[in-house]
């Protein structure tokens, strides 16, 4: 007899395969998940580069890849995530809805299956840096990579929480980038943030990916020169951050979507 445990986990796990096979047979999608970062870090980061970085003390282009990084990944959990508004005004996931299982089971299926695009746009971070020959760090990029399902779990939560609030698919289209792209210019993803104040410094300490970001910098530059220089919190603090902001994402992003839906 299968428990309710594992009802929940079959579910999550054939909507998270569900997702995987659309995303596999949308090569359109998997190659604009590559070539974003590629825009960004050979083409802006190399412009800032050379403009900007002289004085920094560190290799600006190693520190924009790792904030690329991350805001890869939370541009495809968010519009990963946002894709559910548009299915459900479609009518295309009613039967998920009505069968007996947990709203968060459908959420977090949803969220790992997101998760494979957005991971896949590494690929495109990785071939820039090696083209660019920005140093990927040994050892530590691997770790770095091995945390990455923590930045999915937090840009996915946030998409929850987006989609709690959001009833139109086009809205959620536009609103998705709205909430990405001030992110990726304030948490310092692709400028340092360490002397930002006023609103600048407001906003940034109050964004999911800052936090984030930080980790993913005190992994990757941990027992190295730089690492005063660029973190900015102790990485116990960015993992509270995260897992506060996790929990609160999830649950109120979770209980907004499924009133809405009740309400169609």
């Amino acid at each position: 007899m299968i428990t309710t445990a594992q009802r929940e986990g079959n579910a999550m796990l054939a909507i998270a395969a569900r997702e995987i096979t659309k995303g596999i047979k949308n090569p359109v999608l998997m190659i604009v998940s590559i070539v974003f970062p590629i825009i960004f870090i050979g083409i802006m980061g190399g412009s800032l580069s050379q403009n900007m970085a002289g004085g920094l003390g560190f290799n600006y282009l190693q520190f924009m890849m790792i904030g690329m990084i991350v805001n890869s990944i939370f541009t495809g959990l968010i519009t990963g995530m946002s894709s559910l508004i548009e299915e459900r005004n479609q009518n295309m996931t009613q039967e998920l809805y009505v069968s007996p299982i947990s709203r968060y089971s459908i959420i977090i299926g949803k969220m790992i299956g997101s998760s494979f695009t957005s991971l896949v746009g590494l690929i495109g971070i990785v071939l820039v840096a090696l083209i660019m020959q920005i140093p990927l760090g040994g050892m530590h990029i691997v770790y770095l990579f091995l945390i990455t399902p923590l930045f999915c779990l937090v840009g996915g939560s946030l998409g929850i929480f987006f989609i709690g609030f959001v009833q139109d698919s086009k809205t959620a289209d536009i609103g998705s980038m709205l909430l990405v792209m001030p992110q990726m210019f304030l948490s310092g993803a692709m400028t340092p943030i360490q002397h930002s104040t006023g609103l600048l410094g407001f906003l940034a300490h109050i964004m999911p990916m800052t936090y984030c970001i930080d980790l993913a910098r005190s992994v990757f530059y941990s027992g190295t020169d730089m690492y005063s220089k660029i973190v900015l919190y102790n990485p116990l603090t960015d993992l509270a951050v995260m897992a506060g902001f996790f929990l609160v994402f999830t649950i109120v992003g979770t209980l907004m979507f499924t009133r809405s839906e009740r309400n169609r």
